[in-house]
């Protein structure tokens, strides 16, 4: 067998030597602004990616198509409520819900209205309720959930209904399909599965409850495996179900905060960060067991995402972070220009809340006002090849290279 001469050997490892600086240098380079575009009020659905366009809505009561490259405005239709609501592309049609009470297919090329179908009313529950029910397809049929307390199944071509099911609360979760069930919670606290064809219910879980919620909310979507569901709540509470029957496996509590976002399964992992303990966690899916803990600042209610094996999500300081989701470490971060400009109004040099800022105190709603200003980032991560795509609640839809 050959050898590699001496002389060559100390090339060889400064070869290796510079190939692991570059890693490294690419996992905590900035990510770059692409684009910017300024919707002029909050954005908190997450973005869907068709061909070349872009699409999300807005708070404006607009829905708008871009060139996802560029960020020109190929089209914009106009609702008549804010638009918190994931769009779904399938086939030809666009569809997504808006708080005057509808649900809207629109010609994805075009933007021109195919159907739309009016529920019996949005209602918002409270200041922290800020999204919408998404609707996701299967077999032909729109599932989706409304304020007016309902799940309703639409036939996909022509928007009519098919069948409704009455919870107890607003249904502002997002449904999942699985097994032929219907998966989604209620702010009445019961998680459902329902038949996908008929309707009817299959097997529904009470959440625990808390001294303080003892509804125990269920406000974003769930996450499923072959053989479990999960899902957070506001009775601080994260479950996992059995899929086939409804049964309770295991909860975790994060004691003194609501968990809202819906957890990125990933394996046998789940991603998910917390309310008000400022958290970003990552469990084992078998018994809920942590696997490590990333401390923050603020609030975390949209979903994670993996981007090139890095886990991304978004913060309500204003940042997206980009985390090694081995280890938990923050390779790079993305901050706002408007988090930057704010960001000392609440935050103190320890990078903690300040002590005078009281977010569950009697001005809760003027604090909320001043999060939201940093450019809070509610939504999920839209992410395309290199390119991360997400609004903020000022406004702002940005597209990121990475």
């Amino acid at each position: 067998m050959k050898t590699i001469p001496s002389t060559f050997r100390p090339s060889i490892r400064l070869l290796i030597f510079l190939f692991f600086i570059l890693l490294n240098l690419k996992s905590s380079s900035q990510p770059q602004v692409l684009w910017k575009f300024n919707t002029g009020a909050a954005v908190y659905g997450t973005a869907a990616i068709h061909n070349q366009m872009v699409y999300f809505g807005s708070g404006n009561h607009s829905f708008y198509a871009l060139n996802k490259i560029s960020g020109k405005l190929i089209w914009e239709y106009k609702t008549k409520g804010a638009v918190h609501s994931d769009p779904l592309i399938y086939e030809d049609k666009v569809i997504f819900s808006s708080a005057d009470g509808k649900v809207y297919a629109l010609d994805q090329r075009s933007g021109q209205l195919l159907w739309s179908f009016t529920t019996k009313g949005e209602q918002q529950y409270d200041a922290w309720d800020y999204y919408l029910s998404s609707p996701v397809v299967a077999e032909g049929r729109v599932y989706i959930g409304s304020g007016d307390s309902s799940v309703y199944a639409l036939d996909l071509q022509s928007g009519k209904k098919i069948w409704s099911f009455k919870t107890g609360g607003i249904v502002h979760a997002t449904p999942v399909i699985k097994d032929k069930k219907v998966l989604i919670g209620s702010y009445d606290g019961f998680f459902y599965a329902l038949d996908t064809q008929s309707g009817q219910l299959i097997w529904k879980f009470k959440t625990v409850g808390d001294l303080y919620f003892p509804k125990g909310e269920i406000q974003k979507a769930a996450s499923t495996n072959e053989s479990s569901v999960f899902f957070g709540s506001r009775d601080y509470n994260l479950y996992s179900l059995s899929l086939k029957t409804g049964t309770g496996q295991w909860n975790r509590k994060e004691g003194g905060s609501w968990i809202i976002a819906t957890p990125l399964l990933d394996q046998d992992q789940l991603y998910v960060g917390t309310s008000d303990t400022h958290q970003f966690h990552r469990m084992g899916t078998t018994y809920g067991d942590i696997k490590w803990t990333l401390p923050l600042n603020m609030r975390v209610y949209g979903a994670a995402v993996m981007m090139n094996k890095e886990l991304v999500f978004g913060c309500f300081n204003g940042r997206v972070y980009f985390v090694n989701p081995e280890t938990g470490k923050v390779n790079t971060s993305f901050q706002t220009e408007e988090s930057k400009k704010h960001y000392a109004a609440l935050f103190d040099e320890n990078d903690k809340v300040r002590k005078d800022i009281d977010p569950d105190g009697k001005n809760y709603l003027e604090v909320e006002k001043r999060i939201l200003a940093l450019g809070a980032i509610l939504a999920s991560p839209k992410v395309d090849q290199d390119l991360l795509y997400f609004g903020d609640a000022n406004g702002f839809f940005y597209a990121l290279k990475r």
